[in-house]
């Protein structure tokens, strides 16, 4: 196993991750409504906030903060970098609200309480990350049934929610855009993760890119994160930023704990104990979303 130290790194490498993707929230906010006035918002389908410097400024800190998330998960598990995400989504909701006069009512408050609280306990429980010495490893674990499983169903689902729920509900239940983003982000982590290490391994002396494993992974990275990208502007576009990110956490971060587990089998460093505690938290997670679900009902679209 990767000692502690490597823990650390991505801890602080996370957290700095969570700043800059907290302010690309706000900042591509501010370039989706300059847009949506001056052509066809992007919840109806238009692409004029490609024409507005304000969303690029707020993918380019998003491209910044993504690349030190990039770098956690080469040195720490999912399982520790993913929870830290509460972070951004504090220092989001509090810009939203001076910067966007989007208001935080009290249940937003709450829900970013629990989100830190259940976040700091998933990280003091944390494993240690598997030592791994090839993408092939990776592949291995990827292709096992259980992750075969997992993908199969996550993709069904982001299908049906396509086809069916995205033309019906889209416009009126974020959920609907929310959960497209978080099944394809649980399986974007996972791409993200294998070509983390491969750049640290290649870097350390042995070259992974010449295994076809490490170009596979890549090229699902840029597909999946395309996919994310178009569904978080359509959210982003119709609801409030402190309800966005609150719930997209909630949504994101129990899915990459679960196909992380599922994939790398992180809880075998554990002790009982920790297993409990972190399994506990997955449960706490849960019950967070019911809270932001409240919170959507009563505070979720713009007008």
């Amino acid at each position: 196993m990767v000692g502690v130290s490597d823990n650390i790194r991505g801890f602080f490498l996370a957290i700095s991750s969570s700043i800059f993707i907290g302010s690309s929230f706000i900042i591509k906010k501010k370039g989706l409504k300059r847009a949506g006035a001056a052509g066809t918002r992007a919840s109806d389908g238009g692409y004029s906030y490609l024409k507005e410097p304000w969303w690029w400024a707020g993918m380019i800190t998003m491209i910044l903060g993504e690349g030190l998330n990039f770098a956690a998960y080469a040195y720490a598990p999912a399982i520790l970098v993913t929870p830290l995400g509460a972070l951004s989504i504090i220092f989001s909701a509090i810009l939203a609200h001076f910067i966007l006069d989007e208001r935080l009512h009290m249940f937003g408050v709450v829900g970013c309480i629990l989100c830190l609280f259940g976040s700091v306990t998933i990280v003091l429980h944390a494993p240690l990350e598997r030592d791994i010495e090839s993408v092939k490893q990776v592949w291995q674990l990827a292709t096992e049934p259980g992750f075969i499983v997992y993908t199969v169903v996550v993709l069904v689902v982001v299908i049906v929610l396509i086809v069916f729920y995205v033309p019906r509900y889209g416009q009126s239940h974020m959920v609907v855009y929310i959960g497209i983003c978080s099944l394809m982000g649980s399986l974007t982590v996972m791409g993200v993760k294998a070509v983390a290490i491969a750049l640290k391994l290649s870097f350390s002396g042995s070259n992974q890119f010449i295994y076809f494993e490490t170009w596979f992974f890549t090229i699902l990275v840029i597909a999946f994160c395309f996919m994310q990208m178009i569904y978080l502007n359509k959210a982003l576009d119709i609801f409030n930023t402190a309800v966005v990110s609150p719930v997209y956490y909630v949504m994101f971060t129990t899915l990459t704990i679960v196909a992380s587990m599922i994939m790398f089998k992180e809880w075998h460093s554990q002790t009982t104990t920790q297993i409990v505690v972190n399994k506990s938290n997955l449960l706490f997670i849960f019950h967070r979303g019911v809270i932001c679900s409240f919170l959507i009902s009563h505070e979720g679209k713009l007008h």
